[in-house]
């Protein structure tokens, strides 16, 4: 059977193109789709100055995204279109060069400091602010109300844009005003690695499959994961509307809260098997399991090594009540290499530590925070004792490795050098 088009030419009074039902089997969250003339009569409720002066009041919640143009830009270098034929070279990254965000609220004076092209505002949450703009929303009532999150407005001088980028929620990108050329990748499983470079989540390369010109009343459907990039062909305004499904982590967070609060007092971590334990400071695998058994079904969505982590950032930050104060200065660490075999080493009282044999090697809890460490010196700094014999120390092999952790341990303030 073949796959649906991805191209449809809205008519009889459907914006989608199609029935709603349709849609939702054969593209919601599945595929993307450009519907042309999907609301041909379509008037832009807000002008951009209009769209500027909202970005000026207190609360809105508006960015100004400015592209500084790379160095090179000749036609046919895989990076911008090919002057005269509006198609994309299948080379294109889109993302070359620095990147700008302003964040608002603006004044004027910010407006008139740009330059005259290559820039974009966007303000979030248009449809909280003006009734017309929240009228359109009425197009999609075919979707439940409590998954639509908001109405974004963008203005963008000519080549103006946000860059490639990927998404996690259903978007419609409604063409409110002028052009703009989008670029997607259609592809299963497109690369998704960002710049580590530019405040932006920007696609590291993008390797587009699809590009069009979109017009006043034309609309772009994406799912969640689909890399896309929209370029001003002169001025434009754009109306995202965006549908955010809450992210897993998010449901989780506040699910396990609610439980919480259900949960009586008296259902604890408990250990009535408790045996004596040969290193006093060490979680053990039946600790483990009695955290797991505690947890009930919910534990399951850890593996033993995420849980095992999780378990020992939480059990050493249990009921503190104070952090130590880090010291001023880093210790200088050839100082310490000398002055250890003479010094004894006090731990914070306030800190609690623990440890967990990984591979290899362990890992050191201490007050919520995870290290790498060599084996004995995770077994003796997570020991539980209040004070620790440097000379003892210094003796443990591995000696490299445990100094540079003791050194940050000393910097954090969670021990103290004493000479003895």
């Amino acid at each position: 059977m073949a796959a649906p088009s991805i191209q449809v030419r809205a008519r009889n009074g459907q914006p989608l193109g199609m029935p709603p039902a349709r849609f939702l089997r054969d593209y919601w969250q599945k595929r993307p789709l450009l519907i042309r003339g999907a609301l041909p009569d379509f008037t832009p409720p807000l002008s951009p100055d209009e769209l500027a002066g909202l970005a000026c009041m207190e609360g809105a919640l508006a960015r100004i995204v400015i592209r500084m143009r790379a160095p090179s830009s000749r036609p046919g270098n895989g990076r911008d279109p090919v002057p005269g034929t509006g198609k994309m070279d299948s080379r294109f990254r889109g993302n070359d060069g620095r990147w700008q965000v302003l964040n608002g609220p603006f004044d004027d004076a910010a407006f008139a400091k740009l330059p005259k092209s290559h820039w974009t505002l966007l303000v979030q949450d248009v449809d909280k602010w003006d009734a017309d703009t929240a009228a359109l929303l009425d197009h999609f009532t075919f979707i439940p109300s409590w998954r639509i999150d908001d109405v974004m407005i963008s203005y963008a001088t000519d080549n103006g844009g946000v860059g490639a980028h990927v998404d996690q929620y259903d978007v419609f990108l409604l063409q409110g005003s002028g052009q703009r050329r989008w670029s997607i990748d259609a592809r299963p499983n497109p690369s998704t690695a960002f710049r580590d470079d530019v405040e932006l989540k920007l696609l590291r390369s993008f390797r587009p499959t699809h590009t069009w010109t979109l017009e006043p009343g034309d609309m772009l459907y994406l799912p969640p994961g689909v890399p896309h990039d929209g370029v001003a062909v002169g001025e434009c305004t754009t109306y995202s509307i965006g549908m955010r499904a809450p992210a897993a982590g998010e449901l989780l967070f506040d699910f396990a809260a609610r439980v919480a609060e259900a949960l009586p007092e008296s259902r604890r971590l408990a250990d009535p098997d408790l045996k004596p334990v040969t290193h006093t400071g060490e979680i053990d695998d039946n600790a483990l399991r009695r955290a797991r058994h505690a947890l009930g079904p919910a534990a399951g969505m850890l593996d033993d090594g995420a849980f095992a982590d999780w378990f020992g950032r939480f059990i050493t930050r249990y009921r503190v009540a104070q952090v130590p104060a880090p010291r001023k200065r880093p210790i200088d660490r050839n100082k310490l290499a000398q002055r250890l075999p003479h010094s004894i080493l006090e731990r914070d009282p306030w800190n609690r530590f623990a440890w967990r044999p990984h591979g290899r090697d362990a890992r050191l809890y201490v007050a919520g925070n995870a290290f790498d460490a060599p084996v004995a010196w995770a077994r003796e700094l997570g020991s539980g004792t209040r004070a620790f014999d440097g000379a003892r120390l210094a003796k443990l092999p591995q000696r490299a490795r445990g100094m540079a952790l003791l050194a940050l341990l000393i910097d954090a303030g969670c021990v103290t050098l004493r000479r003895r």
